[in-house]
């Protein structure tokens, strides 16, 4: 599928340093492809962009990491205009579940030649707030709060395995009320997510099979230890895409999470904080473009 009136929507604050405006001008030099760039700045972030962009254009597509590849899903979801992908973050989670290439010149290609096609994910709404990834509490969150832009911008991806052995260092269990599709459990563990996509961030590993951002559920995994050998059995869950009795795993349409006082979480990249967040499945309401040869029963 080509597109011929596309508006590239950039974030210079994204985790790669690359000459991405001198890629766009070489691939799609001769084209025939009228495109246009909008950079971010503090005071216009990707969402806001975004939003101004709807109707105007073909094709919205974004260069960044997936704090602002979910801003601009937010501005988009439930309207016709079709969101593109160029990877230019640190762990780029969304490109990967998606399958399109990490490269960015081997992305901005797949846009140029037209070899592609739409297709609809779905997204969630966490106390009224609409998400592309997961909403993270415990370690999971503090991995991401600890894992400063500092740290990031030395190590790159590497920096969330930082914060992440510095935060087990001072992990304790949280109990965790949890109403799941009605039905109520009252959990302790370590780290609760309730994850929209499967990709973790590390190549293609996922957390649990069948995990993916079109299937219409919502997937709860409790992680209720952080001892070695429990640390082991999540690796090995991961790496063999099997099921673990360290990870306990439920599917739903919709999910509240009661906490005893109001606590830190992560809704994609944005930290909130909430005793109690509701969240729901808003299935198959945002416009992709991903390669031809995608396949969601693959991924």
């Amino acid at each position: 599928m080509l597109y011929i009136n596309i508006h590239i929507i950039v974030n210079p604050a994204s985790g790669k340093e690359e000459p991405i405006l001198s890629y766009l001008n070489t691939i799609f030099l001769n084209t025939g492809i009228h495109w246009e760039v909008s950079v971010t700045t503090p005071d216009r972030e990707a969402f806001d962009i975004a939003r101004s962009l709807i109707g105007k254009t073909e094709l919205i597509v974004i260069y960044g990491g997936d704090g602002s590849i979910a801003e601009v899903g937010r501005a988009l979801y439930g309207c016709d205009t079709p969101m593109a992908i160029i990877p230019g973050g640190t762990a780029n989670v969304m490109s990967k579940e998606l399958g399109i290439p990490q490269d960015a010149m081997e992305a901005i290609k797949l846009i140029a030649y037209g070899h592609t096609k739409v297709i609809a994910i779905d997204m969630a709404m966490a106390n009224d707030t609409p998400f592309l990834l997961r909403v993270n509490l415990g370690i999971m969150a503090d991995m991401i709060i600890q894992a400063d832009d500092a740290l990031k911008h030395n190590y790159g991806q590497l920096a969330y395995g930082i914060s992440a052995v510095q935060t087990l260092v001072h992990s304790e269990p949280k109990q965790y009320r949890l109403l799941i599709d009605g039905k109520e459990y009252i959990e302790e563990g370590v780290t609760l997510t309730v994850t929209n996509a499967g990709n973790i961030g590390i190549s293609d590993f996922s957390f649990l099979p069948h995990i993916n951002v079109t299937d219409g559920y919502l997937d709860v995994i409790l992680m209720n230890n952080t001892d070695l050998l429990s640390l082991l059995r999540v690796a090995g869950t991961m790496l063999f895409q099997t099921e673990s009795e360290v990870l306990k795993h439920w599917r739903c349409k919709a999910v509240t999470i009661i906490l005893d006082k109001p606590t830190p979480y992560i809704c994609d990249d944005t930290e909130q904080t909430a005793s109690t967040i509701n969240i729901s499945m808003m299935p198959r309401v945002l416009k992709v473009l991903v390669a031809e040869s995608y396949n969601k029963h693959a991924q």
